[in-house]
């Protein structure tokens, strides 16, 4: 299996649907967004729609951080990339970005996902031939440099008097 590093998902559009009263994307269109690149990006681990329904085995979000870089306009076209930074036996942490087809960066997310057996729901460890291909996967995008956003806390940086 030959792993893309990162993953780069299809070209998406902005809906007109998903435009704000400020006249540019709603900040929650932003996580639809990173959700059908990592859906993309799962489906080619084979832990997409199939996996779910066949495996009864799926992956939920258990934290995510957003960061808004450049609005994003009912016109624009993006791609989202997805970088597998670290895993173990039953968590995924992962980094994603949108990028306009430009090439400019609109908004990152990090985010630690959960493998769920579903008849639970509860959290389990991925099977042998899943954990194969996540370790491929993180084996291939551990020759990129860790980005820069990852690790980011939340707070307000205050100026020394």
């Amino acid at each position: 299996m030959s792993t893309p590093a990162p993953f780069i998902s299809a070209v998406m559009g902005i809906e007109k649907d998903w435009i704000d009263y400020n006249g540019h994307l709603n900040m929650a269109y932003y996580n639809v967004l990173f959700d059908r690149c990592s859906d993309e990006a799962f489906a080619a681990l084979d832990m997409g729609p199939d996996y779910a329904r066949n495996r009864r085995l799926t992956i939920y979000s258990a934290e995510v951080h957003v960061c808004y870089v450049q609005e994003l306009h009912l016109d624009h076209k993006v791609r989202g990339s997805f970088q597998l930074i670290d895993h173990d036996e039953k968590r995924l942490r992962f980094y994603q970005e949108i990028r306009h087809v430009d090439g400019w960066l609109a908004a990152t997310s990090e985010q630690l996902a959960l493998h769920v057996d579903m008849s639970g729901p509860k959290v389990a460890p991925f099977p042998a031939d899943v954990l194969a291909r996540v370790e491929a996967m993180r084996a291939a995008h551990a020759q990129l440099p860790m980005p820069e956003r990852a690790g980011r806390s939340i707070g307000i940086r205050r100026k020394s008097a």
